[in-house]
Order: C-alpha cells, then sequence, then structure tokens
C-alpha cells in the first residue's frame, strides 16, 4: 500500500476558479454541495492502487463520532492479550442506560449471560452498538487507547476524549473527539489495507466493515453497485453525519473513501443524501480516470 502522502494525482482544492462556461471540477462540486445542504463537508479519497487522490476540506477538524469505533476494535485486535477474543464480558442495565444505545447487547439473552469480547467487537462496527463500544474501550483501559493507537499509525490528530454517549455532542469548534477526513481515511487503509494488523485480524476487521448495518444511505449508496464496501458511520449532534469505507472496484485495489459532515444549527439533522451525493462525485472522479 502507497503512503498517501507520497503521490498525488487528483486533488479538490479550495478556492479554485473556473473559466467561463468551464465543468466545475471536485472542489466546485463539493461546495455546491454545501451551498445547497448548509453544511460543512469535508472529504478524503485515495485510490490505494493508482495513488490518485480527492480532498476538500481534507485537513480540517471535524467531530469524530462512532467512526472512532473501528480504531477501538482495532486496539483491542493489536494490543490486549491473545485468547481475548473468546474472554465473555458481563454488563448489566445500567451499562446499558449510560450508553445511549443497545442494538445488540440490550437483547435479553445477551443481558442475561454476557457477550464475547469477539462479540462486542462485531456488535461495536456492524451495528454501531453504544454499549458494546464502551465495554471495549472499558477492556482498553479507557478513550485514551484509541488516540493511542491512532499515533502508532503515524495518526497526530485523530483524538478520543470521551466515552459514549458524551463524545457524540460535536459543538462547533470543539478539539475533543475529532479527527479529519485524511487523518481517519488514512488510518482506516492502514487496518484494513495495509500491514498494522496481522493477516487475521485484518480480515476479520474487514468482515465487520462488511457487515455494517448502519451505511445503507450514506457511502455505500453513493458508490457503484458493483464495487465490495465496508464502512463504518458516525452521527452526532449539530447535523454531524460521517462515513468512511474501503471500497473494492471490480479488478482493481482498494479505494479509501471518508466524507465527515456538520453544521452550525444544533437542530440540524444528520444528512446522509449528503454523505451520499460526496461519495458519488468520489466515484465519478475515480471511474473517469479508470476508464
Amino acid at each position: 500500500m502507497q503512503n498517501p502522502s507520497r503521490r498525488v494525482v487528483l486533488t479538490a482544492t479550495l478556492g479554485t476558479a473556473l473559466p467561463s462556461g468551464a465543468t466545475p471540477g471536485p472542489a466546485g462540486r463539493f461546495r455546491a454541495l454545501e451551498r445547497e445542504h448548509r453544511a460543512r463537508l469535508g472529504v478524503f479519497a485515495w485510490d490505494t492502487g493508482s495513488g490518485a487522490r480527492v480532498r476538500y476540506r481534507a485537513g480540517e477538524l471535524f467531530p469524530m463520532c462512532s467512526v472512532f469505533k473501528t480504531l477501538a476494535v482495532a486496539a483491542v485486535l493489536r494490543d490486549l492479550a491473545p485468547g481475548v477474543l473468546t474472554e465473555v464480558v458481563h454488563y448489566d442495565e445500567g451499562d446499558i442506560e449510560r450508553s445511549g444505545g443497545a442494538p445488540v447487547t440490550g437483547r435479553p439473552e445477551n443481558l442475561a449471560a454476557g457477550m464475547t469480547v469477539a462479540d462486542l467487537c462485531a456488535a461495536a462496527i456492524s451495528y454501531s452498538d453504544n454499549t458494546a463500544a464502551n465495554l471495549l474501550l472499558e477492556q482498553l483501559g479507557g478513550p485514551v487507547a484509541v488516540t493511542r493507537l491512532c499515533r502508532s499509525l503515524g495518526d497526530e490528530v485523530t483524538r478520543l476524549d470521551r466515552w459514549e454517549p458524551e463524545l457524540n455532542s460535536a459543538e462547533p469548534g470543539r478539539v475533543t473527539d475529532t479527527t479529519t477526513p485524511l487523518a481517519i481515511g488514512t488510518s482506516y487503509a492502514q487496518l484494513a489495507v495495509g500491514r498494522a494488523l496481522d493477516g487475521g485480524d485484518r480480515r476479520r476487521l474487514t468482515g465487520w466493515l462488511l457487515a455494517n448495518t448502519t451505511g445503507g444511505e450514506r457511502i455505500r449508496a453513493g458508490l457503484p453497485a458493483d464495487w465490495t464496501v465496508g464502512d463504518k458511520t458516525g452521527t452526532g449532534g449539530y447535523g454531524t453525519a460521517n462515513d468512511v469505507a474501503i471500497a473494492r472496484p471490480p479488478g482493481r485495489a482498494p479505494v479509501v473513501v471518508a466524507v465527515l459532515s456538520t453544521h452550525t444549527d444544533a437542530a440540524a439533522q444528520a444528512d446522509s443524501p449528503l454523505v451520499r451525493r460526496a461519495a458519488a462525485i468520489v466515484a465519478d472522479m475515480f471511474t473517469q480516470r479508470a476508464a
């Protein structure tokens, strides 16, 4: 896997003027989306085969929300003792009430018997289960473990400071619990495509991303139907809607797509169509180049 900083082929930049009558490039199209949706949008996409990249506000901070869960699971896979995946974790109603979301951990049979760490990993990524994520953070020693993982990958930006659900507050200007499209996209690539995890753990992580149940209206919906997509979504206050994906076009190397979005209005709703449309622009750029 190439380093994304080594080769730049396609770049969407801010403030580039277009000749009269010219068709807007990706930057112009992303700006138009921002205006239409009244949002701030960040995009980083990387064709790991050709090295081509699309970037728009890729170095700006955005609330991270639940896209951290892939990082937490990766830390469990990489940093905890061998055999931890089969250990059973017991929890109670209080853990569920504090987390703000328990689509898998809240099932009566799981609450009664507990869940293995492997099943908690699957629930955190594939169902965005907040209780599962908090239980994994407890195993890791707290949110700082996610920040520590990122630093070890060369990501000096991404940071996790709080637990579910507080980490999703997403107030404008907050620097805690944030990332950038470039940072989170590159970290996902290191984990799911690169060599940051051993082969078995990389396949486990990829399988949970492919099994995601929450991303059908975001990046997946914007990419061609014949691309295989594994992703993790994030949703929070101020209309924050995120998605980070590892997509595999037929016969080509993986494509990393990170789309982060947020609003300044506390009453704004998460805007999945914005994420979908941004992903479609990325697909259009890379498809044109591959043709």
